[in-house]
């Protein structure tokens, strides 16, 4: 059964420089710490750093607990990249029969507003991973809400 959790949070930033931080590695990890972090290989810093084809895998992305726990891989795969607004995840990853992620970035008078909505099927335990996604979720965009606060 495919599981939805929508998020969403107003930033006093330019859309511009937002994408350029939602699509850099070291500002995924810094939104997801310390709960988790994402690899990337050598030499890639943005997702948008390769050259990408609809729904083939970028690169395979080792998912740490507390950044040092192995606890699973993702095929980054991305079905659509909007340069500036926003990008459609679709990636296989362990624990996921299905993971779907879509981003995206809304002007308004203020900066912006990102959005995310998320799609997914849990490989087991529903509704604790339903729980686990939605607390994280809620804690990348409180991370996003203080990172911009200052801006």
């Amino acid at each position: 059964m495919n599981m939805e959790l929508r998020f969403s949070s107003r930033l006093p930033v330019l859309a511009e420089r937002l994408w350029s931080d939602i699509t850099h590695m070291d500002a995924i990890n810094a939104e997801m710490w310390p709960w988790l972090s994402m690899g990337a290989p050598d030499g890639v810093r943005s997702l948008e750093d390769r050259a990408w084809q609809p729904g083939k895998p970028l690169f395979g992305s080792s998912l740490k607990a507390f950044c040092c726990i192995p606890v699973g891989v993702s095929m980054l795969t991305l079905e659509r990249l909007m340069t500036g607004k926003g990008f459609v995840e679709a990636s296989p990853m362990t624990g996921m029969v299905l993971w779907r992620h879509e981003r995206w970035l809304e002007r308004d008078q203020q900066g912006c507003v990102v959005h995310d909505q998320l799609t997914f099927t849990p490989r087991w335990c529903p509704r604790l991973s339903r729980v686990m996604v939605q607390l994280f979720f809620r804690h990348r965009h409180r991370r996003l809400r203080r990172r911009y606060r200052q801006c």
